[in-house]
Protein backbone atom coordinates (compact mmCIF):
# COMPACT_ATOMS: atom_id res chain seq x y z
CA UNK A 1 0.00 0.00 0.00
CA UNK A 2 1.51 3.52 -1.25
CA UNK A 3 1.97 5.92 2.42
CA UNK A 4 0.55 9.02 2.32
CA UNK A 5 1.91 12.13 0.88
CA UNK A 6 2.80 14.81 3.47
CA UNK A 7 1.56 18.78 2.70
CA UNK A 8 3.65 21.12 5.00
CA UNK A 9 1.65 24.80 4.95
CA UNK A 10 3.37 27.94 6.52
CA UNK A 11 0.69 30.34 7.52
CA UNK A 12 -2.20 29.64 8.39
CA UNK A 13 -4.54 32.59 7.22
CA UNK A 14 -6.38 33.68 3.96
CA UNK A 15 -3.72 31.92 1.53
CA UNK A 16 -2.12 29.10 4.00
CA UNK A 17 -5.72 27.65 4.66
CA UNK A 18 -7.71 28.57 1.39
CA UNK A 19 -4.39 26.19 0.13
CA UNK A 20 -4.58 23.27 2.48
CA UNK A 21 -8.74 23.44 2.34
CA UNK A 22 -9.09 23.05 -1.65
CA UNK A 23 -6.31 20.01 -1.26
CA UNK A 24 -8.12 18.43 1.20
CA UNK A 25 -11.29 18.92 -0.62
CA UNK A 26 -9.64 16.85 -3.64
CA UNK A 27 -7.03 14.27 -1.32
CA UNK A 28 -8.38 12.26 1.56
CA UNK A 29 -6.37 11.95 4.73
CA UNK A 30 -5.30 8.73 3.66
CA UNK A 31 -3.50 9.59 0.37
CA UNK A 32 -2.18 13.52 1.54
CA UNK A 33 -1.37 14.26 5.52
CA UNK A 34 -1.70 17.93 5.81
CA UNK A 35 0.12 19.59 8.59
CA UNK A 36 -0.26 23.58 8.81
CA UNK A 37 1.52 26.11 11.17
CA UNK A 38 0.82 29.59 12.45
CA UNK A 39 2.93 31.59 14.69
CA UNK A 40 0.18 32.90 16.36
CA UNK A 41 -2.89 32.28 17.97
CA UNK A 42 -5.81 33.16 15.25
CA UNK A 43 -6.50 31.22 11.69
CA UNK A 44 -8.44 32.41 8.50
CA UNK A 45 -9.50 35.96 9.76
CA UNK A 46 -10.32 38.82 8.03
CA UNK A 47 -7.37 40.85 8.44
CA UNK A 48 -9.09 43.76 6.67
CA UNK A 49 -12.17 43.86 9.03
CA UNK A 50 -9.66 45.11 11.98
CA UNK A 51 -9.77 48.75 11.63
CA UNK A 52 -13.82 48.13 11.71
CA UNK A 53 -13.46 45.91 14.96
CA UNK A 54 -11.62 48.84 16.49
CA UNK A 55 -14.12 51.36 15.77
CA UNK A 56 -17.36 49.58 17.13
CA UNK A 57 -18.59 48.15 13.79
CA UNK A 58 -17.81 44.37 14.31
CA UNK A 59 -18.87 43.72 17.88
CA UNK A 60 -16.22 40.88 18.60
CA UNK A 61 -12.86 39.41 17.46
CA UNK A 62 -14.43 36.21 16.76
CA UNK A 63 -16.80 37.71 14.17
CA UNK A 64 -13.78 38.24 11.49
CA UNK A 65 -12.80 34.57 11.92
CA UNK A 66 -14.15 32.48 8.86
CA UNK A 67 -13.04 29.28 9.86
CA UNK A 68 -11.85 28.04 13.56
CA UNK A 69 -8.99 25.55 14.59
CA UNK A 70 -11.51 23.30 15.42
CA UNK A 71 -13.20 22.81 11.76
CA UNK A 72 -9.85 22.85 10.23
CA UNK A 73 -8.78 20.05 12.58
CA UNK A 74 -12.06 18.31 12.04
CA UNK A 75 -11.66 18.26 7.88
CA UNK A 76 -8.52 16.38 8.80
CA UNK A 77 -5.80 19.34 8.77
CA UNK A 78 -3.25 19.19 11.80
CA UNK A 79 -3.05 22.85 12.68
CA UNK A 80 -0.50 23.67 15.06
CA UNK A 81 -0.61 27.20 16.44
CA UNK A 82 1.69 28.87 18.18
CA UNK A 83 4.21 27.56 16.22
CA UNK A 84 6.63 29.71 13.92
CA UNK A 85 8.66 28.07 11.18
CA UNK A 86 12.15 29.00 10.50
CA UNK A 87 13.89 27.37 8.30
CA UNK A 88 13.41 25.33 5.25
CA UNK A 89 15.68 22.99 3.99
CA UNK A 90 15.27 22.00 0.24
CA UNK A 91 17.60 19.09 0.07
CA UNK A 92 16.03 17.01 3.24
CA UNK A 93 12.74 18.43 2.26
CA UNK A 94 11.68 19.48 5.95
CA UNK A 95 10.84 22.76 8.19
CA UNK A 96 12.14 23.79 11.39
CA UNK A 97 9.56 24.50 13.42
CA UNK A 98 10.19 26.47 17.12
CA UNK A 99 6.95 26.24 19.23
CA UNK A 100 6.26 29.01 21.57
CA UNK A 101 7.92 27.79 25.09
CA UNK A 102 9.09 24.86 23.59
CA UNK A 103 12.36 23.20 22.05
CA UNK A 104 12.85 23.31 17.89
CA UNK A 105 12.21 20.46 15.74
CA UNK A 106 11.88 19.41 11.99
CA UNK A 107 8.75 18.32 10.11
CA UNK A 108 9.07 16.28 6.73
CA UNK A 109 6.86 17.40 3.48
CA UNK A 110 6.75 15.77 0.39
CA UNK A 111 5.29 19.60 -0.77
CA UNK A 112 5.09 22.67 0.69
CA UNK A 113 3.18 25.79 0.39
CA UNK A 114 4.32 29.19 1.64
CA UNK A 115 2.00 31.50 2.68
CA UNK A 116 4.31 34.03 5.42
CA UNK A 117 2.06 37.00 4.32
CA UNK A 118 3.61 40.21 4.62
CA UNK A 119 6.13 42.36 7.24
CA UNK A 120 4.89 45.24 8.63
CA UNK A 121 6.99 48.44 8.40
CA UNK A 122 8.18 49.44 11.64
CA UNK A 123 9.75 52.99 11.94
CA UNK A 124 13.50 52.68 13.10
CA UNK A 125 13.50 55.68 15.04
CA UNK A 126 14.21 56.67 18.79
CA UNK A 127 11.26 55.88 21.39
CA UNK A 128 9.48 53.30 19.11
CA UNK A 129 9.25 50.81 21.72
CA UNK A 130 7.51 52.77 24.02
CA UNK A 131 3.80 51.36 25.11
CA UNK A 132 1.03 52.57 23.27
CA UNK A 133 2.09 52.60 19.78
CA UNK A 134 0.58 49.59 17.92
CA UNK A 135 0.47 48.09 14.57
CA UNK A 136 -2.84 46.31 13.04
CA UNK A 137 -1.64 43.85 10.83
CA UNK A 138 -2.97 40.79 12.85
CA UNK A 139 -6.04 39.79 14.61
CA UNK A 140 -3.90 40.01 17.78
CA UNK A 141 -2.74 43.11 16.81
CA UNK A 142 -6.15 44.02 17.07
CA UNK A 143 -7.54 42.72 20.09
CA UNK A 144 -3.99 44.32 21.86
CA UNK A 145 -4.96 47.62 20.15
CA UNK A 146 -8.88 46.89 22.15
CA UNK A 147 -7.30 46.11 24.96
CA UNK A 148 -5.36 49.32 25.09
CA UNK A 149 -7.97 51.74 24.70
CA UNK A 150 -10.48 50.40 27.04
CA UNK A 151 -7.70 50.40 29.90
CA UNK A 152 -6.10 53.68 29.37
CA UNK A 153 -9.17 55.34 27.67
CA UNK A 154 -6.86 57.74 25.39
CA UNK A 155 -7.72 61.44 23.97
CA UNK A 156 -5.23 61.81 21.44
CA UNK A 157 -4.33 59.42 18.44
CA UNK A 158 -1.59 60.22 15.91
CA UNK A 159 -1.42 57.86 13.19
CA UNK A 160 1.93 57.44 10.81
CA UNK A 161 0.90 56.94 7.30
CA UNK A 162 -1.91 58.04 5.46
CA UNK A 163 -1.88 55.10 2.82
CA UNK A 164 -5.49 52.58 3.66
CA UNK A 165 -4.74 51.38 6.67
CA UNK A 166 -3.86 54.73 8.12
CA UNK A 167 -7.08 56.48 6.94
CA UNK A 168 -8.99 53.38 7.97
CA UNK A 169 -7.65 53.55 11.84
CA UNK A 170 -7.68 57.32 11.29
CA UNK A 171 -11.64 56.62 11.22
CA UNK A 172 -11.75 54.10 13.84
CA UNK A 173 -9.93 56.59 15.60
CA UNK A 174 -12.89 59.44 14.99
CA UNK A 175 -15.46 57.76 15.58
CA UNK A 176 -14.25 56.69 19.15
CA UNK A 177 -13.99 60.27 20.16
CA UNK A 178 -10.44 60.94 19.88
CA UNK A 179 -8.96 64.10 18.20
CA UNK A 180 -6.84 62.68 15.72
CA UNK A 181 -3.63 63.88 13.70
CA UNK A 182 -2.27 62.22 10.73
CA UNK A 183 1.08 62.30 9.32
CA UNK A 184 3.28 61.52 5.80
CA UNK A 185 6.56 61.76 4.65
CA UNK A 186 4.72 62.29 1.50
CA UNK A 187 3.03 65.66 0.10
CA UNK A 188 -0.06 63.36 -0.31
CA UNK A 189 -2.17 60.88 1.60
CA UNK A 190 -2.90 57.77 -0.87
CA UNK A 191 0.28 57.75 -3.02
CA UNK A 192 -1.22 55.36 -5.41
CA UNK A 193 -3.71 58.08 -6.66
CA UNK A 194 -3.09 61.01 -8.92
CA UNK A 195 -2.52 64.42 -6.87
CA UNK A 196 -5.68 66.02 -8.04
CA UNK A 197 -7.37 63.34 -6.86
CA UNK A 198 -5.42 63.08 -3.56
CA UNK A 199 -5.97 66.73 -2.65
CA UNK A 200 -10.04 65.48 -2.62
CA UNK A 201 -8.96 63.26 0.01
CA UNK A 202 -6.71 65.42 2.27
CA UNK A 203 -9.89 67.93 1.48
CA UNK A 204 -12.27 65.60 3.05
CA UNK A 205 -9.73 64.29 5.94
CA UNK A 206 -9.48 68.32 6.78
CA UNK A 207 -13.00 68.32 6.81
CA UNK A 208 -13.37 65.86 9.58
CA UNK A 209 -11.30 67.51 11.75
CA UNK A 210 -8.11 65.85 11.21
CA UNK A 211 -4.47 67.69 11.69
CA UNK A 212 -3.08 66.48 8.05
CA UNK A 213 0.99 67.00 8.54
CA UNK A 214 1.72 65.89 5.00
CA UNK A 215 5.61 66.43 4.00
CA UNK A 216 6.09 65.47 7.10
CA UNK A 217 8.08 62.56 8.38
CA UNK A 218 8.57 60.69 11.40
CA UNK A 219 11.57 62.05 13.32
CA UNK A 220 11.13 59.76 16.66
CA UNK A 221 8.42 59.55 19.76
CA UNK A 222 8.40 60.58 23.45
CA UNK A 223 7.20 58.73 26.34
CA UNK A 224 6.90 59.20 30.05
CA UNK A 225 6.70 56.12 32.18
CA UNK A 226 7.67 53.80 29.39
CA UNK A 227 4.43 54.80 27.36
CA UNK A 228 4.31 56.94 24.67
CA UNK A 229 3.54 61.08 25.28
CA UNK A 230 4.38 62.12 21.66
CA UNK A 231 5.76 62.04 18.16
CA UNK A 232 8.25 64.26 17.02
CA UNK A 233 8.33 65.40 13.52
CA UNK A 234 10.05 68.01 10.95
CA UNK A 235 6.65 70.54 12.26
CA UNK A 236 7.37 69.33 15.80
CA UNK A 237 6.10 67.62 18.50
CA UNK A 238 2.39 66.01 18.46
CA UNK A 239 1.23 65.32 21.35
CA UNK A 240 -0.08 61.36 21.29
CA UNK A 241 -1.81 59.41 24.16
CA UNK A 242 -1.71 56.38 21.42
CA UNK A 243 -0.38 55.76 18.21
CA UNK A 244 -1.54 53.76 15.31
CA UNK A 245 1.54 53.03 12.58
CA UNK A 246 0.12 52.58 8.93
CA UNK A 247 3.11 52.02 7.13
CA UNK A 248 2.37 49.57 4.79
CA UNK A 249 3.83 46.25 4.20
CA UNK A 250 6.41 43.61 2.36
CA UNK A 251 6.65 40.78 1.05
CA UNK A 252 7.66 38.38 3.72
CA UNK A 253 9.84 36.07 1.57
CA UNK A 254 13.13 35.61 3.80
CA UNK A 255 12.09 31.92 4.92
CA UNK A 256 12.12 31.32 0.90
CA UNK A 257 14.97 33.11 0.16
CA UNK A 258 17.11 31.85 2.85
CA UNK A 259 16.27 28.19 1.43
CA UNK A 260 17.78 29.66 -2.17
CA UNK A 261 13.66 30.12 -3.43
CA UNK A 262 13.77 32.40 -5.91
CA UNK A 263 12.62 35.97 -4.89
CA UNK A 264 12.19 38.94 -7.65
CA UNK A 265 12.95 42.64 -7.63
CA UNK A 266 9.14 43.43 -6.02
CA UNK A 267 10.76 41.63 -2.90
CA UNK A 268 7.77 38.99 -3.23
CA UNK A 269 8.63 35.26 -3.94
CA UNK A 270 8.68 34.21 -7.85
CA UNK A 271 5.56 32.14 -8.83
CA UNK A 272 4.23 30.97 -11.96
CA UNK A 273 0.72 31.11 -13.19
CA UNK A 274 0.34 27.81 -10.82
CA UNK A 275 1.72 29.30 -8.05
CA UNK A 276 4.26 26.95 -8.07
CA UNK A 277 7.97 28.44 -6.84
CA UNK A 278 11.42 28.27 -8.58
CA UNK A 279 11.69 24.49 -5.92
CA UNK A 280 10.44 21.90 -7.03
CA UNK A 281 7.05 20.82 -4.83
CA UNK A 282 6.84 23.98 -3.36
CA UNK A 283 4.15 26.71 -3.69
CA UNK A 284 3.28 30.08 -2.41
CA UNK A 285 0.37 32.24 -2.30
CA UNK A 286 -0.63 35.54 -0.55
CA UNK A 287 1.16 38.58 0.43
CA UNK A 288 4.60 36.68 0.40
CA UNK A 289 4.18 36.51 -3.74
CA UNK A 290 5.05 38.74 -6.53
CA UNK A 291 2.31 38.63 -8.85
CA UNK A 292 1.79 40.13 -12.55
CA UNK A 293 0.55 43.54 -13.39
CA UNK A 294 -2.19 42.93 -16.55
CA UNK A 295 -1.76 46.14 -17.59
CA UNK A 296 2.02 47.52 -16.84
CA UNK A 297 3.18 43.74 -18.01
CA UNK A 298 5.32 44.02 -14.96
CA UNK A 299 5.79 41.96 -11.80
CA UNK A 300 4.47 43.73 -8.59
CA UNK A 301 3.75 43.25 -4.74
CA UNK A 302 0.55 43.81 -3.61
CA UNK A 303 -0.94 42.67 -0.24
CA UNK A 304 -4.66 42.23 -0.72
CA UNK A 305 -7.13 39.40 1.11
CA UNK A 306 -8.41 39.12 -2.52
CA UNK A 307 -5.50 38.04 -3.76
CA UNK A 308 -4.79 35.89 -1.09
CA UNK A 309 -7.46 33.61 -1.33
CA UNK A 310 -7.87 33.18 -4.82
CA UNK A 311 -3.60 32.72 -4.95
CA UNK A 312 -4.22 29.87 -2.12
CA UNK A 313 -6.97 28.11 -3.92
CA UNK A 314 -5.52 27.74 -6.84
CA UNK A 315 -2.76 26.39 -5.06
CA UNK A 316 -4.87 24.27 -3.31
CA UNK A 317 -6.46 22.95 -6.47
CA UNK A 318 -3.08 22.34 -7.72
CA UNK A 319 -1.90 20.16 -5.13
CA UNK A 320 -5.34 18.26 -5.11
CA UNK A 321 -3.96 17.34 -8.92
CA UNK A 322 -6.47 19.90 -10.45
CA UNK A 323 -5.70 22.90 -12.65
CA UNK A 324 -5.99 26.33 -11.47
CA UNK A 325 -4.36 29.42 -12.50
CA UNK A 326 -3.67 33.02 -11.05
CA UNK A 327 -3.73 35.13 -14.59
CA UNK A 328 -2.72 38.43 -12.67
CA UNK A 329 -3.83 42.01 -11.13
CA UNK A 330 -5.00 45.22 -12.69
CA UNK A 331 -4.90 46.88 -8.57
CA UNK A 332 -7.84 47.45 -7.83
CA UNK A 333 -8.68 48.62 -4.37
CA UNK A 334 -11.23 50.64 -2.11
CA UNK A 335 -10.87 52.36 1.08
CA UNK A 336 -13.39 54.96 3.09
CA UNK A 337 -12.96 57.34 6.07
CA UNK A 338 -16.19 58.18 7.53
CA UNK A 339 -18.55 59.58 4.61
CA UNK A 340 -15.91 59.26 2.01
CA UNK A 341 -15.24 56.79 -0.02
CA UNK A 342 -12.11 56.36 -2.49
CA UNK A 343 -11.04 53.70 -4.78
CA UNK A 344 -8.76 53.23 -7.43
CA UNK A 345 -7.98 50.32 -10.71
CA UNK A 346 -5.01 49.70 -13.17
CA UNK A 347 -2.32 52.46 -13.47
CA UNK A 348 -1.87 56.16 -11.97
CA UNK A 349 -0.28 58.47 -14.35
CA UNK A 350 2.82 58.22 -13.01
CA UNK A 351 2.84 54.51 -12.79
CA UNK A 352 1.39 54.70 -16.91
CA UNK A 353 4.36 56.72 -17.87
CA UNK A 354 7.22 54.09 -16.13
CA UNK A 355 5.53 51.36 -17.66
CA UNK A 356 6.29 53.38 -21.19
CA UNK A 357 2.73 54.35 -22.21
CA UNK A 358 1.56 58.02 -23.65
CA UNK A 359 -1.41 58.77 -21.90
CA UNK A 360 -4.43 61.15 -21.34
CA UNK A 361 -6.70 62.09 -18.41
CA UNK A 362 -10.24 63.45 -18.28
CA UNK A 363 -11.81 64.46 -14.36
CA UNK A 364 -15.38 64.60 -14.24
CA UNK A 365 -18.00 65.45 -11.69
CA UNK A 366 -21.65 63.73 -11.45
CA UNK A 367 -23.42 62.59 -8.11
CA UNK A 368 -24.12 58.93 -6.94
CA UNK A 369 -27.82 59.44 -7.63
CA UNK A 370 -30.19 61.00 -9.86
CA UNK A 371 -29.86 64.86 -8.67
CA UNK A 372 -33.29 64.76 -7.61
CA UNK A 373 -33.08 61.62 -5.74
CA UNK A 374 -33.00 62.29 -1.77
CA UNK A 375 -29.33 61.36 -0.52
CA UNK A 376 -27.57 61.95 -3.62
CA UNK A 377 -23.90 63.05 -3.31
CA UNK A 378 -21.13 64.20 -5.43
CA UNK A 379 -18.84 61.55 -6.91
CA UNK A 380 -15.56 62.71 -9.21
CA UNK A 381 -14.03 59.88 -11.40
CA UNK A 382 -10.50 60.43 -13.25
CA UNK A 383 -9.91 58.04 -16.65
CA UNK A 384 -6.27 57.60 -17.49
CA UNK A 385 -6.45 56.53 -21.03
CA UNK A 386 -3.68 55.46 -23.48
CA UNK A 387 -2.78 58.39 -25.72
CA UNK A 388 -2.53 56.22 -29.76
CA UNK A 389 -5.67 54.01 -28.76
CA UNK A 390 -7.62 55.28 -25.61
CA UNK A 391 -7.24 52.21 -24.01
CA UNK A 392 -8.20 52.59 -20.59
CA UNK A 393 -5.46 52.28 -18.03
CA UNK A 394 -6.66 52.97 -14.82
CA UNK A 395 -9.37 54.65 -13.48
CA UNK A 396 -9.42 56.41 -9.78
CA UNK A 397 -13.05 57.66 -7.92
CA UNK A 398 -13.44 59.71 -4.94
CA UNK A 399 -16.68 60.48 -3.38
CA UNK A 400 -19.48 59.93 -0.67
CA UNK A 401 -21.78 56.56 -0.38
CA UNK A 402 -21.93 54.71 -3.63
CA UNK A 403 -19.06 56.05 -4.91
CA UNK A 404 -16.52 53.71 -4.36
CA UNK A 405 -17.90 50.38 -5.60
CA UNK A 406 -18.34 52.02 -9.21
CA UNK A 407 -14.78 51.14 -9.42
CA UNK A 408 -15.53 47.07 -9.97
CA UNK A 409 -17.40 48.38 -13.44
CA UNK A 410 -14.24 50.28 -14.31
CA UNK A 411 -11.83 47.24 -13.02
CA UNK A 412 -13.59 44.55 -15.64
CA UNK A 413 -12.99 47.38 -18.47
CA UNK A 414 -9.66 47.06 -17.75
CA UNK A 415 -9.52 43.50 -17.15
CA UNK A 416 -10.99 43.07 -20.77
CA UNK A 417 -9.09 45.36 -22.89
CA UNK A 418 -11.65 48.09 -23.40
CA UNK A 419 -10.83 51.38 -24.80
CA UNK A 420 -13.19 54.91 -23.82
CA UNK A 421 -14.75 54.97 -26.60
CA UNK A 422 -16.22 51.19 -25.89
CA UNK A 423 -17.22 51.53 -22.58
CA UNK A 424 -19.52 54.46 -23.81
CA UNK A 425 -21.85 51.82 -25.10
CA UNK A 426 -21.65 49.91 -21.54
CA UNK A 427 -25.47 49.01 -20.73
CA UNK A 428 -25.13 49.82 -17.02
CA UNK A 429 -27.87 49.29 -14.70
CA UNK A 430 -30.42 52.83 -14.05
CA UNK A 431 -32.73 53.66 -11.52
CA UNK A 432 -32.87 57.07 -9.68
CA UNK A 433 -31.97 55.21 -6.35
CA UNK A 434 -29.09 53.45 -7.58
CA UNK A 435 -27.53 56.64 -10.68
CA UNK A 436 -28.66 59.02 -12.47
CA UNK A 437 -29.60 58.34 -16.03
CA UNK A 438 -25.84 58.47 -17.35
CA UNK A 439 -24.02 56.88 -14.67
CA UNK A 440 -20.84 58.34 -13.47
CA UNK A 441 -18.77 55.74 -15.52
CA UNK A 442 -20.48 56.33 -18.17
CA UNK A 443 -20.09 60.05 -18.38
CA UNK A 444 -16.45 59.58 -17.61
CA UNK A 445 -16.16 57.50 -20.28
CA UNK A 446 -17.83 59.75 -22.91
CA UNK A 447 -15.45 62.12 -21.88
CA UNK A 448 -12.39 60.74 -22.11
CA UNK A 449 -13.83 59.56 -25.66
CA UNK A 450 -14.63 63.61 -26.55
CA UNK A 451 -11.19 64.08 -25.19
CA UNK A 452 -9.31 61.38 -27.55
CA UNK A 453 -11.06 62.60 -30.74
CA UNK A 454 -9.42 65.80 -30.36
CA UNK A 455 -5.95 64.95 -29.79
CA UNK A 456 -3.30 64.95 -32.47
CA UNK A 457 -2.31 61.48 -33.72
Amino acid sequence: MTSAQRLVVIGGDAAGMSAASQARRRRKPAELEIVAFEKGQHVSYSACGIPYLVAGDVAEPDDLVARTPAQFRDLGIDLRLGSEVVAISLDDRSVTVRPAGGDSYTEPFDQLVIATGGVPARPDVPGADAAGIHGVQTLEDGIRLLSFLDRHEPRRAVVVGAGYIGLEMAEAMIRRGLQVALIDAADQPMRTLDPDMATLVADALRGLGVDLRLSCPLEGFESSGGRVTGVRTADGVLPADIVILGLGTRPNSKLAADAGIAVGASGGITVDRRLRTSAEGVWAAGDCVEVFHLVSQRPVAIALGTHANKQGRAAGINIGAGYATFPGVVGTAVSKICAYEVARTGLSTTEAAAAGFATFSTVTESTTRAGYYPGAVPITTKIIAERTTGRLLGAQIVGQEGAAKRIDALAIALWHGMTVEEMTGLDLSYAPPYAPVWDPVLIAARKAAERLATLEP
